[in-house]
């Protein structure tokens, strides 16, 4: 008898996270176009490198709905973004704004990609410099 209550238990508990979340619904395909651009703008807390659109974290299902909830209370797609900075931080924005705690991320690719050019220009120079010596003293 434990035993037959041990294995509906666990199968009632695995089957929970399995029941589909509601579908959610739109007035019109432009509030769901909307929806789908939104959310493929901000970024899964959980997954980190997917789109909320994409994720099948708890939390971005809930985040989802809460988007929902939002755009069909009329807020703004700015104001929803606000919202989630606020909330969660820039690591939401896939595309963050240039500020001052962010002027490094967008700073450091440029950076580097001109410190690799000046290195790999130097390096050449040198070499050549070298070439054109080695050259002078054979024909010594």
């Amino acid at each position: 008898m434990i035993r037959l209550f041990s294995v509906l238990f666990l199968g009632l508990v695995l089957a929970l996270p399995m029941q589909a979340a509601e579908p959610l619904v739109f007035e019109n395909s432009a509030q769901e176009t909307r929806y789908q651009a939104l959310t493929e703008e901000l970024r899964c807390l959980v997954c980190q490198n997917q789109h909320l659109a994409d994720s099948d974290a708890p939390l971005a299902q809930d985040l989802r709905v809460e988007i929902h909830k939002m755009m069909m209370t009329g807020r703004s797609d700015e104001e929803i973004k606000a919202f989630l900075v606020d909330r969660y931080g820039d690591f939401v924005l896939y595309r963050p704004e240039v500020g001052g705690n962010t002027l490094l991320l967008w700073a450091l690719p440029f950076t580097l990609l001109l410190g690799g050019a000046l290195v790999i220009i130097f390096a050449i120079r040198r070499r050549n410099r070298i070439l054109a010596t080695a050259d002078e003293e054979r024909f010594e």
